[in-house]
């Protein structure tokens, strides 16, 4: 058995075999990142990646400050799953792949009338609500192939026999203004705690969090009601965030970039877009 944990400076680590191949420049913006104002200390994932700056696929603990430029742009981003009630056997793909296809990547503005919280309906991205959006964002069907834990699969209250849908996105152009606004007024230096200007980033940040989770529940009604079903959500989890935190007795900020919490259940751990893995809360990070 190869090693998993890997430190290679104080306060700095990653999380691999020895068969991952990790860019380089990763884990130099691992550790650039380590050398910033009160941060304690960072952890890289098995899916740690260069990013704009700072690394992606990591967590960064810091104690009396905290950095929005870690969080990123993609506030709220995150994976939810849903059982449909579609059976597996009644699926016809090909008809479903048509009936996709015939799916805009925005909802028309009836729709969102109708279906929009009130809480978001006269928000400035209204619009953008129950879109995908690009980058590595996907929503598909999928069928389960393998049950690898038959106790934990059970407790999961997922159905071999159903249609599962999973939907990966966040919280599209509100995300990016919050973080554009927060730069444009302190760069890229972190915000004291129990300030002002944390308060209202905060307040913006959970704005963020609360819209992309909504999206993520509109993209998934309207794929459902394209094949003309209904589900329910398992799970979702975002995985870029900040949040307040007590590790090892120490107060702080606890900064995810695509990584996943594994304080909340189960969490999906896509390996691929034909494919995923559930896991139980012994699980690693995403």
């Amino acid at each position: 058995m190869g090693n998993y944990m890997h430190f290679v400076a104080p306060g700095v680590s990653y999380i691999a075999s020895d068969a991952t191949w990790i860019e380089s420049n990763a884990i130099q913006q691992l550790i650039t990142t380590a050398q910033l104002p009160g941060m304690t200390a960072v952890a890289g994932m098995p899916d740690l990646h260069p990013g704009r700056g700072y690394p992606v696929g990591a967590a960064f603990f810091s104690e009396g400050r905290f950095y929005p430029a870690l969080v990123g742009n993609d506030i709220g981003c995150g994976m939810a799953l849903y059982q449909t009630e579609l059976k597996v056997s009644k699926l016809n793909a090909d008809k479903a792949e048509k009936q996709l296809r015939s799916m805009h990547d925005h909802a028309d503005a009836e729709w969102l009338t109708e279906h929009v919280s009130d809480h978001f309906v006269s928000h400035p991205f209204a619009a953008s609500l129950s879109s995908v959006g690009g980058g590595n964002h996907f929503a598909e069907f999928q069928q389960i192939d393998k049950i690898c834990d038959d106790g934990l699969f059970a407790a999961s209250g997922l159905d071999k026999q159903r249609v599962v849908l999973l939907v990966h996105s966040g919280s599209r152009g509100l995300g990016q203004m919050v973080l554009r606004h927060h730069v444009e007024q302190f760069s890229h230096g972190g915000l004291t705690e129990n300030t002002p200007e944390a308060a209202e980033y905060l307040a913006a940040h959970q704005q963020a969090l609360d819209f992309a989770q909504h999206n993520r529940a509109l993209i998934a009604l309207r794929m459902m009601q394209q094949l003309r079903t209904g589900g329910e959500a398992i799970l979702d989890i975002n995985h870029n965030l900040v949040e307040a935190c007590t590790i090892n007795g120490r107060d702080g900020w606890l900064h995810r970039k695509g990584a996943t919490p594994v304080n909340h259940g189960y969490v999906v751990i896509p390996g691929s877009r034909g494919g995923l893995q559930l896991s139980g809360e012994t699980a690693g990070h995403r």
